[in-house]
């Protein structure tokens, strides 16, 4: 038994680390490697959520797809987070925000991870 757990571990620590990376539809690929990610079991909507602080990123996975929301501050993401319906919450002050406040321009994202 503690040589199958050695085992597991130096398995597990000889692993290389990679970041994850995801496809956010109709706007390319992002690297979740600076968000930190929650999976979501208190919601029949959203399943996940991945907030960057550096620069008011999230990215939420509803109903098995990823959006991205830009310039969500950390107040609004708090909020979010502790909403009694988060896909109520996700549908009223993020994905209709006045405006389109949140909303990320495309070329924005590419630039932004093609720099990291």
């Amino acid at each position: 038994m503690v040589r199958a757990f050695t085992a597991l571990l130096l398995g597990l620590l000889a692993s290389p680390v990679t970041s994850e990376r995801i496809d956010i539809g109709g706007q390319g690929v992002v690297d979740l490697g600076t968000f930190e990610c929650r999976d979501i079991n208190r919601s029949t909507i959203v399943q996940r959520v991945c907030y960057e602080a550096a620069h008011n990123t999230l990215v939420v996975a509803s109903r098995g797809v990823y959006d991205q929301y830009c310039g969500v501050p950390p107040e609004t993401y708090a909020a979010f987070m502790v909403a009694p319906s988060m896909g109520l919450f996700l549908s009223r002050n993020i994905r209709t925000a006045p405006d389109g406040r949140y909303r990320c321009e495309a070329p924005d994202i590419a630039r932004r991870q093609s720099a990291r």
